[in-house]
């Protein structure tokens, strides 16, 4: 029984159970990715002895708070690494990285990324764009970067030629951002590493983790890395963590990323958890299986816009290394389109149309839709783009394979109505 929407096209209808019917292998080796994570958390929860008596919440300068000292634990153990910083009053995952970038770079040092040019809104931080105050060009840490090799993965002769004496931090991101590539597995990322390393065992090796977590078996600190940095309304928030952003590694950085987020002498020892501690932990239990089913929705997404004639990234039966669908639409018509059918299929402002607009940290228009109950959070459905060629979209995150499915659907139809597709 058809139990879409009338308006949606038979035709496409049609197209997306064929390509339905193609997904079971990619669904199989996500179970086991899932299968294996869930372990990981659920080990570290009974490690550190999790009780309801961690949930109670805290005021003020939350001193002594057990459960959020708790979690800090089990961020750690998840990550394997020897600390772990988990806050709500880190409001996003650019907040994340800048407290890793301040509080460890200084005067003189520099900041290499090996992953070719940051995510946009790491422009102004580092200073490569517009006049920020504060950014870390105007405190005196120099940058340069890497590019990519032309097959799109990271050029380790070349990362390991750029590294000098004044190289104390190389970045890696591991998301695709905005950029027409692979995002990077945890291979190439304990490649990059090892290049590093070789040169310098000293050089800081840190991940820009947004979007990676829980999609494979490890994670970079696993295999090397110094320090992530992330957001808790993308993948390890599970779609419950109403806000914040979590650092871990090495002990002695996270302190130093602690320090710039409260004070120096002060570091991890205060900030309140006003009762978000449970539904903080909630969110990291069930993170496995939200970010399975976006992953499965992802893959459906590639599925049905490679048959309707779009070029996709990655192909819907690719190994995934991180959250994000990126499908060319090729014209900024198209792109608007796209997001607009995707906010109709939305369960908060679903009457609302997104138009592309200026937004803080973004150099370009950027067009965004996303109706989710938690304001920006990519780990409910949601897709985004910069008005630039080659005019892609961004599609992330995903609660349910149903509500991605027809999200997908949604816009797909969209296109249609809108003249901008013939099926």
């Amino acid at each position: 029984m058809n139990t879409y929407p009338l308006q949606l096209d038979h035709a496409l209808l049609a197209m997306a159970e064929r390509t339905e019917a193609k997904l079971n292998p990619m669904r199989d080796q996500l179970a086991a990715t899932t299968m294996a994570n869930h372990l990981k958390i659920l080990q570290a929860f009974q490690a550190e002895r999790i009780h309801d008596f961690h949930f109670t919440a805290t005021t003020g300068y939350g001193l002594g708070d057990e459960g959020r000292d708790a979690l800090d634990r089990v961020f750690a153990r998840v990550f394997k690494c020897e600390a772990a910083l988990v806050r709500s009053q880190i409001v996003s995952g650019t907040h994340a990285i800048a407290l890793c970038m301040f509080g460890i770079l200084r005067p003189g040092d520099e900041l290499l990324a090996v992953t070719g040019t940051p995510y946009d809104t790491l422009e102004e931080l580092i200073g490569l764009r517009g006049n920020a105050s504060g950014s870390l060009r105007e405190l005196g840490v120099t940058y340069r970067q890497v590019d990519l090799g032309e097959d799109g993965r990271p050029n380790l002769a070349a990362i390991a030629q750029a590294i000098t004496s004044a190289t104390k931090m190389v970045t890696i991101q591991r998301s695709r951002g905005y950029a027409w590539r692979q995002s990077l597995d945890i291979a190439s990322i304990q490649a990059i590493v090892a290049a590093v390393k070789q040169v310098n065992p000293e050089v800081i090796c840190f991940v820009d983790n947004c979007y990676g977590e829980l999609v494979e078996q490890q994670e970079p600190t696993e295999v090397g890395a110094d320090l992530v940095a992330g957001s808790l309304i993308k993948n390890l928030g599970g779609g419950l963590a109403p806000t914040g952003g979590y650092v871990a590694g090495r002990r002695e950085l996270v302190s130093m990323a602690a320090n710039r987020l409260t004070a120096p002498g002060i570091g991890a020892a205060v900030g309140a958890s006003l009762g978000l501690n449970r539904i903080i932990l909630q969110g990291l239990y069930l993170a496995p299986a939200v970010v399975r089913e976006a992953l499965n929705g992802a893959v459906f997404t590639a599925g049905l816009f490679a048959e309707l004639g779009f070029a996709v990234s990655p192909n819907y039966d690719e190994y995934r290394t991180d959250l994000i669908q990126a499908i060319k639409l090729s014209s900024p018509a198209a792109l608007i389109a796209f997001c607009q059918g995707l906010q109709k299929a939305s369960p908060i402002d679903s009457h609302v149309l997104p138009e592309p607009s200026g937004m803080p940290g973004y150099g370009d228009q950027v067009i965004m839709a996303g109706g989710t109950f938690i304001q920006g959070a990519t780990s409910e459905l949601s897709a985004d783009g910069p008005l630039r060629e080659p005019y892609a979209v961004y599609m992330q995150g995903g609660l349910s394979y149903q509500y991605i499915k027809i999200g997908a659907l949604f816009a797909a139809q969209n296109l249609i109505n809108s003249n901008l597709l013939t099926v």
